[in-house]
């Protein structure tokens, strides 16, 4: 838990004093986020140990909250003081700090959302849908559990880029996608249910972000707006950037009776770089995440010898993935090699 700690929780006050101080503490938070994270991946030994999953990870479901409400914090943070009177005012302040922000979001609050969205507990689940909302995604909430787990690794699924697509062609096919695939399938189950289109999710998805979408324009005016729309793009990009990263051209096999492989280990890319492991909340192990959807991140396990695994940390990988050629130089010769591997293993 130390190593989750520490990941998470140190940029928290650099956000803040890049939000109310400005100067040059946008540029701190941003660099250290950024290339402090990927030169400790570079510098620190590959992190392959796996946790006992016999312990109960009591310190790990207490940060999740915990991030989740500095997460809310933050939001409220952002919209009142970059741009405001008070905090970073000028371009060359609110820039980095605005970055810094949404790479949080995107490569924290994200992960952290994820497992939330995961947990049995209902109130959990409520806090996880509540930060994908003001982060203006809240329909992930609903699409990844109910449609991404269910048609991971096939044509099926909006979030599974598939071999040779770039980023930039993925990325509004799978936001339509997800958003219009989970809005029917809550749908549907709110039919099943018997319940009244006002306990549809995607009506409380849309009510808070149309309050943060308020709250930005009553703390900042136009450019207050913008500068929070602009974060939660940004995040938004990154968040998609995982999904396309983690199951870049891997496909379930087609039984012979029309049904889908059941998901294995060998559908998903992962990556053991220690840094961004305790950034991420082990995000990058995420074969284990789809063949366990409820284990708790401290307790996911990696396996070199059954899962495929990136060249690279995960958000190295996701920058790759922003230029579609270099992307697939790196990427399609292992996809391929992974494609002739026998079902359950991983060519590396």
């Amino acid at each position: 838990m130390p190593a989750f700690l520490i990941a998470t929780l140190v940029p928290v006050p650099l956000l803040l004093l890049a939000a109310l101080a400005g100067g040059g503490w946008g540029w701190v938070a941003l660099v250290y986020l950024t290339g402090f994270t990927a030169l400790l991946d570079a510098l620190l030994p590959k992190n392959w140990q796996n946790q006992p999953l016999d312990q109960p990870f009591i310190a790990g479901a207490g940060l999740q909250v915990s991030l989740g409400l500095a997460h809310l914090w933050l939001v409220l943070v952002a919209m009142r003081f970059l741009g405001g009177p008070g905090g970073a005012e000028t371009w060359s302040e609110v820039l980095p700090a605005a970055l810094a922000f949404g790479v949080y979001f995107g490569q924290v609050s994200h992960p952290d959302a994820h497992e939330l969205i995961h947990r049995p507990s209902r109130d959990l689940r409520r806090l996880g849908r509540m930060i994908y909302a003001t982060m203006l995604f809240g329909h992930h909430a609903s699409a990844h559990p109910k449609i991404h787990h269910v048609w991971v690794a096939s044509p099926q699924d909006p979030n599974t880029a598939r071999l040779g697509e770039g980023f930039w062609r993925y990325l509004p096919r799978a936001w339509r996608g997800s958003f219009l695939q989970g809005f029917r399938v809550e749908s549907q189950d709110l039919k099943r249910a018997g319940r009244t289109w006002l306990r549809h999710p995607y009506l409380g998805y849309l009510l808070t972000a149309a309050l943060c979408l308020g709250l930005a324009a009553a703390f900042g005016g136009l450019s207050g707006l913008a500068i929070y729309v602009g974060i939660c793009a940004f995040a938004q990009v990154q968040i998609l950037l995982s999904d396309y990263v983690q199951h870049y051209g891997l496909q379930r096999e087609e039984l012979a009776h029309g049904k889908l492989a059941p998901v294995g280990p060998q559908h998903s890319w992962n990556a053991p770089h220690a840094a961004s492991q305790a950034m991420m909340l082990n995000a990058p192990r995420h074969s284990d995440h789809h063949l366990h959807p409820g284990r708790i991140y401290p307790g996911l396990q990696l396996d070199a010898g059954r899962m495929p695994m990136l060249p690279r940390s995960l958000p190295v990988m996701a920058t790759v993935a922003l230029f579609p050629g270099w992307w697939r130089r790196v990427m399609d010769p292992r996809v391929r090699a992974q494609q002739a591997s026998p079902p359950g293993t991983a060519r590396q």
